[in-house]
């Protein structure tokens, strides 16, 4: 029988093989592989875990070995995998009348099996991070049993093909691992969280009134570009002065994302499990992730970085939407620094001559003042800021990272007795037109259209094309822009559920995509 664990390192993370060699000598236990301090301390909780739980911890030279020899092993996960191997290479277990002792026998040997959890001196078995990734990278390896903490089962049954027990204490995983009928497998049916509401085939969670778009009077343009974005994956900007609405409405977005498919999802629980981010017994994640970093974040908060290099903002969001509010406040290098994941949807980190990729593939919403005291071109105000400080202001977002931003829209004061918007259900009709054409004819959102595929499902007919002309003429588009218009137009056909890219489309995505500082904020237009 061979007993494997989890080293996680960045997104990848590396299976880790557990032997034991017992030889004669004064008792001791030594541990080779690079093992770290939480490592090298399992050797007295694992000790006194075997003792506590009956069995007997053999008085001889115990020598573990932890291979790759040359990858550092970290963190307390390894602690039931060791208590095993042990137990398993010393033939040794607790009888009934604790009298004796009998063979330590495994039905499933010569079957590979992941174990991790972390040891208490009584034996109970703690979680670990990092269990639902450890598990991916297993049966990817060929490993398809695992015992793990039972708080931990439900995130690794969420694995396809994956067995697994979930131990309470030590004495269950070594009955487990005598008895290969007791892992099971997770529920193939789809999981979705409760109350949970299906438009036209596509999931959507639960209705909250807290997150009701028909709460918001006027901002009728905002609410449009929100539902646009929601529908297409498209990054959007909103500026306008204090008190307007901006945060209040982008807050509300998550209300308007359908829910994750389970491909995405597996991908978004691993990032979660390597940060140690999942409570207990929470298995897929379907609910697209809503990251809102605060202003001061640093560069490795936001891109991710650290001696295991963990996940940043970008990371965590990947699938779901990165927030910034107030983001001309953000650092300058922390705004330029998202235009190339925003671009391929990944981040490459590298640390003390390792590197990993992680997926960042986001979705970015940024609310903004028109300038740094927020009264610029506001009717009855006086702005103090001076025209310098100004240009600074708008200089912190860069033009290369604007032109990675599909709907920008100025953010007016309303009067409160204004018209409400449509209501968050009525807002849902038609993403969930547009999603369901997106999925079955390119299997992802339209903002992640490759050149190539823009060419394929954005033709347009010959008065579209010279409308479109015209006003990339008129406004000297970049081809970056001029390819953020068709894909904006192919989501709005995609919400009319129009094969055709309209003159009507392309205009209303010229629309948004033209508002592009504080001086279009109160233009007419």
């Amino acid at each position: 029988m061979q007993i494997f664990s989890f080293s996680p390192f960045g997104y990848e993370g590396a299976i880790v093989a557990v032997e034991v060699d017992l030889r004669r000598g004064i008792p001791s236990v030594d541990i080779v592989g690079l093992a770290d301090g939480a490592v090298k301390e399992s050797r007295e909780r694992m000790k006194s875990a075997i003792q506590n739980s009956g069995f007997t911890f053999p008085l001889e030279r115990v020598l573990i070995s932890l291979s790759p020899a040359d990858l550092k092993k970290e963190g307390a996960g390894f602690d039931l995998a060791l208590a095993l191997a042990i137990l398993n290479a010393s033939s040794d277990s607790k009888d009934d009348d604790d009298t004796k002792t009998e063979e330590f026998t495994c039905k499933i040997q010569g079957e590979p099996v992941l174990v991790m959890g972390e040891l208490e001196l009584s034996g109970t078995i703690r979680p670990v991070k990092a269990v639902h990734a450890a598990a991916a990278t297993a049966a990817a390896a060929g490993i398809y049993k695992c015992i793990v903490a039972s708080a931990n089962a439900s995130e690794a049954r969420e694995v396809e093909g994956m067995k697994v027990f979930g131990a309470s204490n030590l004495s269950q995983a070594v009955e487990a691992m005598r008895s290969p009928e007791l892992f099971t497998g997770g529920d193939e049916k789809e999981s979705l969280p409760e109350g949970c509401v299906k438009i036209n085939g596509i999931a959507f969670p639960p209705e909250d009134k807290a997150l009701e778009f028909a709460d918001i009077k006027g901002q009728h343009n905002l609410v449009r570009g929100l539902q646009i974005a929601a529908a297409g994956g498209h990054n959007l900007l909103a500026f306008g002065p204090p008190g307007c609405g901006k945060t209040l409405s982008l807050q509300r977005f998550p209300a308007l994302l359908p829910l994750l498919t389970p491909e995405e999802a597996q991908t978004v629980t691993r990032i979660y499990s390597l940060a140690g981010l999942l409570s207990q017994n929470q298995s897929l994640i379907r609910q697209p992730p809503f990251r809102i970093p605060h202003q001061t974040a640093s560069i490795e908060g936001i891109c991710g970085g650290g001696t295991n290099c963990r996940p940043g903002e970008i990371s965590l969001a990947h699938g779901g939407v990165l927030f910034l509010d107030e983001a001309a406040e953000f650092k300058t290098s922390v705004l330029q620094m998202l235009r190339v994941p925003l671009e391929c949807g990944s981040i490459t980190l590298s640390r003390a001559g390792r590197s990993t990729t992680y997926p960042a593939n986001f979705q970015l919403l940024m609310a903004t003042n028109p300038c740094p005291c927020g009264n610029f071109g506001v009717s009855g105000k006086i702005c103090l800021c001076s025209a310098r400080s100004v240009e600074q202001y708008w200089r912190k977002f860069s033009g290369p990272l604007l032109d990675r931003v599909d709907i920008r829209t100025a953010v007016l004061t309303q009067d409160s007795d204004d018209e409400k918007n449509l209501s968050t259900a009525e807002l849902r009709k038609k993403i969930a037109t547009a999603v369901r054409i997106q999925r079955k004819r390119q299997g992802k959102r339209n903002a992640q259209l490759t050149p190539q595929e823009i060419l394929e499902f954005c033709q347009l007919g010959k008065d579209e094309q010279d409308f479109l002309n015209k006003s990339i003429k008129k406004l000297d588009f970049s081809q970056r822009a001029v390819s953020g218009i068709l894909k904006l137009s192919r989501t709005i056909a995609d919400m009319e559920d129009s094969q055709k890219i309209k003159c009507e489309f392309i205009k209303e995505a010229i629309a948004f995509r033209k508002n592009v500082g504080p001086l279009d904020l109160f233009n007419g237009e």
